[in-house]
């Protein structure tokens, strides 16, 4: 039964990337210490407990307290200490083979790749390519996040003001779940995104078709509900006169594997849910519901969202 919990997107111990792989040995080498420091301690206690009392001289006494106490707890904390900054050295490199600019915001991710044609926003999603190192840079809008994607590396805080750094190279193809690892909140516990690992000419392309413009039909009805209840106020569709910063960019909003920042799947139903029940399905976050859009609207808006690809 405890072994069923090492599985799944969000398992740490998959090493689904090389600095995962880092992290590894230092985690198994604590655990171990920790249990034998533990049977130590216990064993001493129950020792004490049944020993017959004896009289001990000050001076072994003192020994045991320095030495026991003192030094080899410095000693070896100390130790884990130098061997942990080697591997934050590896993880915070100012180079990689792609730069991501993530900003975390309450509570959705704002992506943004930098290629050298120029910048490609997109949204509660990354995608990697298979093999190569990512250079992450985090930014935070509003309070303290933090970006950790489990299976691939450690965590790394994402404070308003400042912007830290964090290396991940994926080694194993899939979708991995990322999440936020410093609580922001009400909605915290709902701020995930997914981590998706493909071959490098699969990203190429991907990567290709999210810098091109938003595929809009004339006088399709979608576009037109969309326009009338002012979703362009707040949502970007590049190439068109929805031009909003607040929320995420929907320019290929369908091409996504999930729906709320990584919580549901991205469907017609749970888009329909999305627009008009939406405090339900992720309270406390800023966009306002459309419970009276329904009938004809509301189906037209769900087929112009999900043909966003």
């Amino acid at each position: 039964m405890l072994l069923s919990g090492c599985s799944g997107r969000h398992n740490w111990l998959s090493s689904a990337g090389e600095e995962a792989q880092t992290i590894e040995p230092l985690f198994w080498t604590v655990v171990a210490g920790a249990a034998l420091i533990w049977t130590l301690v216990v064993g001493a206690a129950v020792f004490a407990h049944r020993a017959e009392a004896k009289p001990h001289r000050e001076q072994q006494a003192r020994r045991f307290i320095i030495w026991g106490g003192a030094v080899l707890p410095t000693v070896v904390v100390g130790a884990l200490l130098i061997w942990g900054l080697f591997i934050l050295r590896d993880l915070v490199a100012d180079e990689g083979d792609l730069t991501v600019r993530v900003d975390g915001e309450r509570w959705w991710w704002r992506v943004i790749y930098e290629t050298p044609e120029g910048e490609v926003f997109t949204a509660n999603e990354i995608r990697m390519p298979l093999g190569k190192t990512t250079l992450f840079r985090l930014t935070a809008d509003d309070v303290i996040h933090s970006f950790w994607v489990p299976a691939m590396g450690g965590k790394m805080d994402m404070i308003p003001g400042r912007e830290t750094k964090l290396t991940l190279t994926p080694t194993k193809l899939g979708s991995w779940g990322g999440l936020c690892a410093e609580y922001c909140g009400g909605a915290h516990a709902l701020m995930r995104f997914d981590a998706v690992v493909m071959e490098p000419e699969a990203f190429d392309a991907w990567l290709q078709n999210e810098s091109s413009p938003a595929r809009i039909t004339e006088g399709d009805p979608g576009w037109e509900v969309f326009l009338d209840e002012g979703c362009g106020a707040c949502h970007t569709l590049r190439g068109t006169e929805a031009v909003g910063q607040v929320g995420p960019d929907l320019t290929h909003l369908a091409s996504r594997e999930r729906l709320g920042a990584g919580i549901y799947d991205m469907t017609p139903e749970n888009m329909a849910r999305w627009i008009t029940d939406l405090d339900a399905m992720k309270p406390d976050i800023d966009m306002p519901a459309y419970p009276y859009l329904s009938g004809d609207r509301l189906d037209a808006l769900v087929s112009f969202l999900m043909s966003l690809k």
